[in-house]
């Protein structure tokens, strides 16, 4: 038998998740003066590495909020 209170619990703290993972990707690119979405598009790896690891780092730091 499925516990649906657990299923809509995972749920909810998933979309929780991505909003602040989309928030916090959203903040970073305000407050850093570089474009980094048309250095990517014109093939700076540079700035995907930057890029990748931002969003590594707020991923970790989100996963340990919601697991705490």
């Amino acid at each position: 038998m499925i516990d649906w209170s657990l299923v809509f619990n995972t749920l909810f703290w998933a979309v929780i998740g991505i909003l602040l993972l989309y928030f916090g990707v959203r903040l970073f690119d305000k407050l850093d003066p570089i474009d980094y979405r048309s250095q990517v598009e014109r093939g700076n790896l540079a700035a995907g590495v930057i890029v990748a690891s931002i969003i590594l780092s707020l991923a970790a730091i989100i996963v340990s909020v919601i697991m705490t």
